[in-house]
């Protein structure tokens, strides 16, 4: 049996029974904790460091530190939230060196891509539809790159992991009036981007230009050439 299909088949533990076992030493427990949590808090990291590679870095090192300090977790905030947390600090301290490194000034950040959701395609869908799917949310995560971080975590958090303004709070610990206005405005941004977005390619529907253009000229050109020529 494959390490995947054994974690699969492993009982699903509840929330004060993983951090018991794992406070214990116990790695299947922990795996099963990673599993959970992986999509959440990567997203998390992407929406503060704005490179994949450079996101899972990070991720990985929270879980470490996860690891090592479980046996300190009094359950005073949600798992989830307190891991959040870990990775948020991870990743804001790898940005701060890495803008040290490159003594650069402190950046209006426009990092974050999280890798969007994406929906199970039916059984009917086409390829053209699922390509096109692929190109809405590779703009979505463009546009959601280029906010600023607050925004952007903010973001993630509300619209993509769904969480409640009161989890997100806790998560980022800023007051949930904050989340909601700056949710509010991530929203309003990425649409006035969007707009524009859809304003340049209006110009652009149905494009005669190219191989179209040199295949219907030719097949005009052979069809008159072929009617003007004596039978």
């Amino acid at each position: 049996m494959s390490r995947g299909t054994a974690a699969a088949a492993a009982p699903v533990l509840d929330e004060a029974e993983l951090v018991r076992r794992i406070a214990a030493g116990d790695q299947a427990a922990f795996e099963q904790l990673m599993r959970r949590f992986n999509r959440r808090l990567f997203r998390v990291a992407r929406a503060v460091l704005h490179d994949d590679a450079d996101a899972e870095d990070a991720l990985q090192e929270a879980y470490l530190c996860a690891y090592r300090q479980m046996a300190r977790f009094r359950g005073d905030s949600a798992l989830a939230t307190w891991l959040t947390r870990l990775v948020l600090n991870e990743s804001l301290g790898r940005r701060r060196r890495s803008q040290r490194r490159q003594t650069v000034v402190p950046l209006v950040p426009d990092a974050t891509g999280l890798e969007m959701s994406q929906a199970p395609a039916s059984d009917r869908e086409r390829p053209d539809q699922l390509l096109d799917r692929a190109q809405l949310r590779a703009l979505l995560q463009r546009r959601l790159d280029q906010l600023p971080e607050a925004y952007r975590t903010v973001f993630v958090l509300r619209a993509v992991e769904e969480l409640s303004v009161e989890e997100t709070a806790h998560c980022l610990d800023i007051p949930e009036a904050t989340v909601r206005s700056r949710h509010f405005r991530a929203k309003s941004l990425l649409r006035e981007a969007l707009a524009l977005e859809l304003d340049l390619a209006e110009h652009e529907l149905y494009e005669f230009g190219g191989s179209r253009c040199d295949r219907i000229t030719l097949r005009v050109l052979q069809q008159l050439q072929a009617e003007s020529t004596p039978r």
